[in-house]
C-alpha cells in the first residue's frame, strides 16, 4: 500500500531557533504570540524542549541583553564552506496542489518524509489539500511549513492539524517565520498547535530542515526582519536541493524581500523550478531575481478567474522574455516535478501550454478535479526541457507514420508480473513490491530513458543501456539495491503502488506513451 514511509519522529539540533529566543525587533513582534503559546512546544538553539516559565525568563533576559539570535553555536554558513559535489539517491517529488486563490505545495523526500509548504484558503478549509493528501496516501506530516500568515497560505492549518493529529499519525514540526496576525484563521491556526502540543519553530535565514536525503535550506526571512515586519515581504523562502536539481519557494515575497534575496544569495538562488511569487503578481517574480536563479521551469497557483487578474501579464511577460517554461494550476491543474538528482519529470492533470503568454488559450480545471496525472515534460538539469510527445486518440502517436519505424522485428513491453502487495508492512519491505516486465515482442527494445509512472505521478526512469532482449524480463524493485541485466531498483523510501488499485504507466524515450495497464 502507499504511505508516507518510515518517518522521524523527534527533532534534531540544527533545524532553528525558538520563538521565544528572538531579540531586537524579533522580540516586538511575537509578543503577542508568546502569549499564546503557554502549552506549546518550543525550541531552543540547541532543540531541547522549555517550559513556559522558562521563556518568559528566557524572553526577559534576551532582549535586556538586546541579543538578536543567529545560528546555534559551533555552525557554519553554508556558503563559508566547500560543499562536496551533489549526489542523489531515490526522488524527489514536489506536488502543486490545484486550490485556487491559494497556495498548497506537497513535498515527499527521497526517504518518504513529508513536507507540507502551505495549506490553501480559509475558504475552504483545507478540504482540497487534505483530500489530495488522503489520495496519495500520507498519513503523517513530518513539516508543515508556514509561508506567512495570509489566509490564503494558512487557511487550511487548523484543519490539517486537526485531521493529523486525530485521524493520522500526526504533525512533526512546524516552520513559521514569527510574523504573527489578528485575524480569525490564525487565532484557529494556533488554536490547534496548541490543543494537539505540536512543535513550533521560528525559522529565519541560515536555518535548515533537516528532511532526509534532501537540502531544504531556509533563505528568508532575515533576523530583525524586513519592511516594517511586513507579512509578504517576510515570507519564510526555502530551497530544497536533491543531487543537482533544486527547488525555489519565495512565498509572497515582494520588492524587499526579493533584493534581500538577489544581494544575500546571487548565484546560490540558481534552481531548476521555481514557484512565482504571491500567485504570479507583478509585485514579485522580478526580473532580478529570475535572472538570479535562472529557473527553468516556473509554477503558478491561482484560479483561471482571479479576482486579482493573477497571474499579471507583466509577470507573464518577463517569464516569456526569458522562455521560462511556465505552469499553471489554473489550467494544467495539480502539478508534480519529480527529481531523480539529475533530470525532473513534470506530470500534470491535463495538457495545456506552457508558453507563458498562451497560458490563458488553457482550458480551467477546478480545484478537486479527480483527474490523473500524466507526464508531460522532462527537465534536465543542465539545461533543457523536453516536452513528451502527445498520444493520438487512436493510439498511435501524433506526428508518428509506421513508414518511419526501423526495419526488422521490433519489441513490445508488457507486464509479466506484479507484486503491488508487499509482504508484511510494505513500508518495511519494499524491494518485495516490484514489476515484472517482459519483451513479449520478436525484437529487442533498448529501454534507455524510458520512465514508469504510477496515478500520483511517482516515476522511475530506465538507466541508459537498459535493454531488453525478445522473450526477455527485467524486475523492478521499489527499494534500493545494485542494478542488474534483471533486477532493477526504483530507489524509493516508501512504497509506489497502491494495493486498493493504481496504474502502470510507460513512456518512451521520445515521450510516446507505450504501456498503460492498471489493476
Amino acid at each position: 500500500m502507499r504511505r508516507a514511509g518510515q518517518f522521524s519522529t523527534h527533532i534534531t539540533e540544527s533545524q532553528g531557533e525558538s520563538l521565544a529566543l528572538q531579540g531586537g525587533e524579533g522580540v516586538k513582534s511575537i509578543l503577542s504570540f508568546l502569549a499564546r503559546c503557554i502549552y506549546l512546544r518550543v525550541i531552543d538553539p540547541s532543540m531541547k524542549r522549555l517550559h513556559v516559565a522558562t521563556i518568559v525568563v528566557l524572553l526577559v533576559s534576551v532582549s535586556l541583553a538586546g541579543c538578536t539570535g543567529g545560528l546555534p553555536a559551533g555552525d557554519t554558513p553554508r556558503d563559508d564552506v566547500d560543499q562536496p559535489a551533489p549526489t542523489a539517491e531515490g526522488a524527489l517529488q514536489v506536488h502543486y496542489i490545484a486550490v485556487g486563490q491559494a497556495a498548497g505545495v506537497l513535498v515527499i523526500g527521497p526517504e518518504g518524509e513529508t513536507m507540507l509548504i502551505d495549506s490553501g484558503h480559509f475558504n475552504d478549509d483545507g478540504e482540497y489539500v487534505i483530500q489530495y493528501l488522503e489520495n496519495v496516501g500520507i498519513d503523517r506530516l513530518d513539516y508543515l511549513v508556514t509561508s506567512h500568515p495570509d489566509a490564503d497560505h494558512i487557511g487550511g492549518h487548523a484543519d490539517v492539524i486537526n485531521h493529523f493529529e486525530t485521524s493520522g499519525d500526526g504533525v512533526g514540526a512546524i516552520y513559521d517565520p514569527g510574523i504573527t496576525s489578528s485575524t480569525q484563521t490564525y487565532n484557529q491556526y494556533l488554536d490547534a498547535v496548541e490543543e494537539h502540543n505540536v512543535t513550533l519553530i521560528q525559522a529565519h535565514a541560515g536555518d535548515e530542515i533537516p528532511m532526509a536525503g534532501v537540502s531544504a535550506d531556509v533563505l528568508g526571512p532575515p533576523e530583525g526582519y524586513l519592511a516594517g515586519e511586513d507579512p509578504n515581504e517576510n515570507s519564510l523562502v526555502l530551497q530544497l536541493r536533491h543531487g543537482e536539481t533544486s527547488m525555489l519557494f519565495t512565498g509572497d515575497a515582494e520588492t524587499e524581500g526579493e533584493a534581500f534575496l538577489v544581494e544575500e544569495y546571487g548565484d546560490r538562488l540558481e534552481t531548476t523550478v521555481m514557484k512565482a511569487g504571491h500567485h504570479g503578481s507583478s509585485s514579485s517574480t522580478s526580473a532580478a531575481l529570475l535572472d538570479a536563479a535562472h529557473p527553468q521551469a516556473v509554477a503558478i497557483s491561482s484560479p483561471y478567474d482571479s479576482q486579482y487578474g493573477h497571474p499579471h501579464d507583466e509577470t507573464l511577460q518577463r517569464l516569456a522574455t526569458r522562455s521560462i517554461t511556465t505552469y499553471w494550476t489554473a489550467t494544467h491543474g495539480t502539478t508534480v516535478f519529480q527529481s531523480n538528482g539529475t533530470h525532473v519529470s513534470v506530470g500534470t492533470q491535463q495538457a495545456a501550454p506552457t508558453a507563458p503568454l498562451s497560458l490563458r488559450d488553457g482550458t480551467p480545471i477546478e480545484p478537486g478535479d479527480p483527474s490523473g496525472l500524466r507526464e508531460r515534460a522532462v527537465i534536465n538539469a543542465s539545461g533543457g526541457v523536453r516536452e513528451s510527445t502527445p498520444v493520438a486518440t487512436d493510439g498511435g502517436t501524433e506526428g508518428t507514420d509506421a513508414a518511419d519505424a526501423a526495419d526488422g522485428p521490433a519489441g513490445e513491453l508488457a507486464v509479466a508480473e506484479f507484486n503491488y502487495d508487499a509482504a508484511g508492512d510494505d513500508r518495511d519491505n519494499l524491494n518485495d513490491e516490484y514489476v515484472v516486465f517482459e519483451n513479449t515482442g520478436e525484437g529487442s527494445l533498448d529501454l534507455s530513458g524510458w520512465t514508469v509512472q504510477d496515478d500520483a505521478g511517482a516515476t522511475y526512469t530506465f538507466p541508459d543501456g537498459t535493454t531488453l532482449e525478445a522473450g526477455a524480463e527485467v524486475t523492478l524493485r521499489t527499494g534500493s539495491g545494485e542494478d542488474t541485466s534483471t533486477e532493477l531498483y526504483w530507489g524509493s523510501g516508501r512504497p509506489i503502488w497502491n494495493n486498493d488499485g493504481d496504474t502502470v504507466i510507460v513512456t518512451n524515450a521520445a515521450g510516446e506513451q507505450v504501456l498503460t495497464e492498471g489493476y
